[in-house]
């Protein structure tokens, strides 16, 4: 339960709240949600006979900007939910940098969407994210969702 200090008034108790570190099972289970979607976002399938894997953030690229403000908000929510583990802002930082930078080439027609197959945002996400956990001892441990 957070302790709301009323003395602070622009500081809400849900936004207290949210700055509660989450349980060791929380944060698994966020690491495990994030982990899943990541996979998803941009190393789903190998491509056979190369070591390449697509994800649906390759796909949705195709879709000129729609695709891409889409697949943007997906890797928000990665990024939302390292906020709530409670990664170091220098961690943050990078997530949002590695983020900002894939909407931003990724939006160019093309080339954007080569970038999309290389890059990986979300798995660069997905690796500051563990690094960050064991750093702080969290680890993370496989769970059944």
């Amino acid at each position: 339960m957070a302790v709301i200090d009323k003395s602070i008034p622009w500081q809400s108790p849900r936004r207290q709240a949210e700055r509660e570190p989450l349980s060791r099972d929380e944060a698994d289970a966020a690491y495990a949600r994030v982990d899943a979607l990541a996979r998803v976002m941009d190393s789903m399938v190998a491509i056979p006979g190369t070591k390449f894997r697509l994800g649906v953030d390759a796909l949705l690229g195709l879709v000129p900007v729609i695709g891409d403000v889409i697949s943007h908000a997906i890797s928000s929510y990665i990024i939302w939910e390292a906020r709530r583990i409670g990664v170091s802002r220098w961690t943050m930082t990078r997530m949002v940098g590695n983020s900002l930078t894939d909407f931003a080439i990724g939006i160019v027609p093309f080339v954007g969407d080569a970038f999309d197959v290389a890059f990986r945002a979300n798995m660069r996400n997905l690796a500051l994210l563990r690094r960050e956990m064991e750093r702080r001892g969290l680890g993370h441990r496989t769970i059944d969702l």
